[in-house]
């Protein structure tokens, strides 16, 4: 009896876990609703392409959620996250559409993370590719994924200065705590 009180209770858990858990929202839902904050908030819309197994991704995470950093981000944008790229047993983490939407404006071979900053209105004005000196002209655009190196903390910086309304005192916050990612 106890063996079988056991097994129901196991089979009624197991059940409950797996219809519990909430299907991600569309690509195409969260960035409507990111346009409208933004709107609201008179602020740009960072994209954050993402997966659970990239180690990048959470350095990337990390930086613009650390308490040196995440004050800036907080009030310049409404930051949306979209998980792309999944491991075959991870792919119902995905949210439908983001795969494509990456693929538009990453391409094919871009690595991630990948990010986007658009205006509130849905225009892209900057992205996460940064001008590598000396490549090859199919190469001279590269993702700099979560920056690191001084090439890639630098363009990072550029890309908010073009983007956001960022002060010395926060530009120097970021480049620090992006440059610990290097380690």
């Amino acid at each position: 009896m106890k063996t079988r009180l056991f097994l129901l209770s196991t089979l009624l858990l197991i059940s409950f876990v797996a219809f519990s858990q909430e299907t991600p929202k569309p690509a195409s839902a969260i960035m409507d609703e990111a346009y409208k904050q933004a709107a609201a908030e008179k602020k740009n819309v960072l994209v954050v392409f993402h997966a659970s197994w990239c180690g990048w991704c959470k350095k990337f995470e990390a930086s613009i959620n650390d308490p040196s950093c995440k004050d800036f981000f907080d009030k310049s944008f409404v930051i949306a996250r979209l998980d792309v790229l999944e491991q075959p047993a991870k792919k119902s983490l995905e949210n439908e559409g983001a795969t494509e939407f990456f693929h538009k404006y990453a391409g094919e071979t871009s690595g991630i993370p990948f990010f986007l900053i658009f205006d509130k209105k849905g225009k892209l004005l900057a992205d996460s590719r940064m001008k590598v000196a000396g490549a090859a002209p199919e190469k001279a655009l590269q993702n700099m994924g979560c920056p690191a190196s001084e090439e890639e903390v630098a363009a990072f910086i550029g890309i908010l200065k073009k983007t956001s309304k960022i002060n010395k005192e926060e530009s120097a916050a970021i480049t620090e705590r992006f440059k610990k990612n290097k380690n």
